[in-house]
């Protein structure tokens, strides 16, 4: 820790803006505008800045850990109140603390109840890996039969299998069924079946409907969403790559995609599998064929706040009902978040889950219980909550801020990680930003009531992260994003 460590972070997070600002084109002295008054400084470009050689690493809290450098509260809220200016309907609750101290240095409305959208996906992670655990995994089994030539296809809360062979480096197929068929083909004895093999699904670990009521149905019908199960493949999804529409019963998709793995695992041994899967449960003493595991919560927290998976963040509410001993519905989900948060101590007061990926418009969450989770996953005390720190989408480069601040939030690229979310009168931003010295600020801002398009709003919170940035990058930087914001641009 220390020197050290405070000299590879800068480094990283350096080499990650350097990624960002060769591709759009952007330097120092363009990212952030000078006050005119006063001679221009001279702007190099320091060796940490060039072509980068790794990708920044998050940055953690530590004991040893420089506070957050010391700004005039009174220009960082009115940089912070001009930025989030915007032409339209709606209104922005906020809050911005210091990371290292938990203090609070702008305010606005933090504490209201809000539609969150998106960003109820890192109340979700949080949840899932503090009662889960980074390591865990799920696993999807081959179970023998109860009727003679039958083997069964058992669900383990696994939604992201591939339909081809396991890829142990990924998250998306981490599990592949054609890997599956030819370990459970191995132990099918061919003198036990004297007709067709016939293959089973038993699905049956989730209870309760698959689609939530609290979801408008047009969401759904818009495909936003699709039918929750113990096993999907690709997320739920049609397209191996985990885009397109959802299938119309992902689970009975996963287990014809295992079938016909099977059929061509054992065909060389003249053995036939039935063409049609129908569902049936399996006996708790069943003996286990084969089987093969999922992506760790971790890996798939990351997944899901990077992408902003609807269908990974629901049945990864379903696995944390299980895990909490209540049954794996829509409800026993949005149960098990809330205890979890309260274990962690997040401020409850008005918090409403109805569902775990934020699609729903029931959902009530405050800036201030954003911001609370975001620290509780950055200050480092928790390890399993450590695990969501990579998948924070980084300003400019990845994930759904792959194409966001530019222009005049281009101050914020590479140095804020942020969750977003957006439905049509919602958007929303939460995460923090980080200076190339290991200053962070935590930050929520959350506006409800747009109307129209919502670019005007999602512009306004990019730009009030990049103040932070700023404000966060030290003295030089500060005089100029956030002189500009604090006097009208």
């Amino acid at each position: 820790m220390g020197r050290g460590w405070r000299a590879l972070t800068s480094l990283l997070l350096a080499a990650a803006f350097a990624v960002l600002a060769v591709p759009l084109g952007l330097n120092l002295a363009r990212a952030v505008e000078w006050p005119q008054a006063g001679p221009q400084p001279v702007i190099s470009t320091p060796s940490a800045q060039q072509e980068p050689r790794a990708l920044s690493a998050a940055p953690l809290l530590a004991p040893d850990r420089p506070a957050a450098p010391a700004v005039d509260a009174k220009a960082l809220d009115k940089a912070l109140d001009g930025a989030l200016e915007y032409d339209g309907e709606g209104d922005v609750t906020a809050i911005v603390t210091e990371a290292s101290t938990g203090k609070v240095v702008y305010d606005r409305g933090g504490s209201e109840p809000r539609i969150p959208a998106s960003n109820m996906k890192l109340l979700t992670a949080a949840a899932a890996l503090s009662t889960m655990g980074a390591d865990t995994r799920f696993s999807t089994e081959v179970v023998r039969g109860s009727s003679p030539g039958a083997v069964v296809l058992r669900g383990g809360g696994d939604a992201l299998l591939g339909a081809g062979e396991s890829r142990p480096g990924e998250v998306r197929g981490r599990a592949g069924l054609k890997t599956l068929a030819a370990a459970a083909a191995k132990q099918i004895d061919m003198g036990e079946y004297s007709g067709d093999l016939s293959v089973q699904l038993d699905d049956s670990l989730f209870a309760g409907p698959a689609i939530s009521p609290a979801w408008a149905p047009e969401d759904v019908q818009a495909g936003e969403i699709g039918p929750v199960h113990a096993l999907a493949l690709n997320g739920g999804r049609e397209r191996a790559d985990g885009t397109g529409a959802y299938a119309a019963d992902p689970a009975l998709a996963a287990a014809a995609a295992f079938r016909d793995a099977l059929a061509d695992a054992v065909a060389d041994r003249g053995i036939e599998v039935a063409p049609d899967v129908v569902r049936g449960r399996a006996t708790e003493q069943a003996p286990v064929l084969a089987a093969v595991e999922s992506a760790t919560v971790a890996a798939q927290a990351n997944y899901l706040l990077l992408h902003s998976d609807n269908y990974v963040a629901e049945v990864m509410a379903r696995n944390l009902a299980l895990a909490s001993g209540k049954p794996g519905s829509f409800g026993g989900g949005t149960e098990a978040i809330k205890e979890a948060l309260g274990q962690l101590e997040i401020p409850m007061d008005g918090l409403l889950i109805t569902d775990a990926s934020g699609l729903s418009l029931g959902d009530r969450v405050s800036a201030a219980q954003i911001a609370a989770v975001v620290r509780e996953i950055t200050n480092g005390e928790n390890p399993d909550l450590r695990a969501a720190l990579d998948g924070l989408p980084v300003a400019g480069l990845n994930g759904t801020l792959s194409q966001r601040f530019t222009g005049e939030a281009a101050a914020g690229a590479g140095l804020v990680r942020a969750k977003t979310g957006t439905l049509n009168a919602v958007t929303s931003l939460g995460g923090y930003a980080v200076s190339p010295e290991g200053h962070m600020f935590v930050f929520a801002f959350v506006a409800n009531g747009l109307q129209g398009p919502a670019e005007p709003a999602r512009e306004a919170l990019d730009r009030a992260a990049a103040v932070l940035a700023a404000a966060a990058a030290g003295k030089d930087a500060r005089r100029g994003m956030v002189h500009r914001w604090a006097n009208g641009r």
